[in-house]
């Protein structure tokens, strides 16, 4: 097989190695003009630890969005029909057309604060934080929410991303939170958008 040209693959070859799922959530980022979709590099991992989720496992996302991130869950689930998808997206408009389009297996969608609906949804193998609610706010009830040896993965940790000095500490605050946390083993990922990986023990 062919290397790769020096600066990576280019976005023709990029896109038609992204799932079909993926792509059509992708369009429909677009059409509503949303623009905080999963990067395809985390959207891999995504789907690399839903494949790993133990049978009967449940699986959270924080922000639904256009469903980019649910559909990566998708594809890495494949065929499997042993795990529950949870999301929680707080605008509905966004929320009623993930589901008009179609949800992976299992999958539910809730409308609402993803930090107040924390409490009632259980706990979970994987937590996907892709929302500033249970990210941004509310972190301690992700943490909390996340089973014995669950995962949670968090985007956008670069701090280089944020213009605003209050935006930048928040993002240190929930890094310090989670690498110093006495009940998670952490590694902050400097790639994409900035990934935080942590597993409780």
């Amino acid at each position: 097989m062919a290397a790769p040209r020096a600066g990576g693959v280019d976005d023709h070859r990029q896109a038609t190695l992204l799932p079909a799922a993926v792509v059509a959530a992708g369009r429909r980022a677009e059409a509503a003009g949303f623009g905080y979709s999963s990067e395809p590099l985390t959207g891999r991992l995504l789907a690399t630890l839903s494949a790993a989720v133990r049978p009967g496992g449940r699986i959270l996302e924080l922000g639904t969005g256009a469903g980019v991130g649910l559909a990566w869950i998708g594809h890495g689930l494949g065929a499997r029909r042993d795990v529950q998808v949870v999301s929680v997206e707080q605008d509905e408009g966004l929320a009623a057309a993930v589901t008009a389009a179609g949800l992976p297996y299992g999958c539910k969608v809730f409308v609402g604060d993803a930090a107040t609906l924390l409490a009632e949804l259980g706990r979970f193998d994987l937590i996907f934080a892709d929302a500033p609610a249970g990210k941004w706010t509310g972190l301690d009830r992700t943490i909390a929410a996340l089973a014995e040896g669950g995962v949670l993965l968090v985007d956008d940790m670069d701090p280089r991303r944020y213009t605003e000095a209050e935006h930048v500490a928040v993002v240190d605050g929930i890094r310090r939170t989670l690498t110093g946390h006495d009940a998670l083993v952490t590694t902050e990922l400097p790639v994409g958008s900035g990934l935080i990986l942590a597993a409780r023990r």
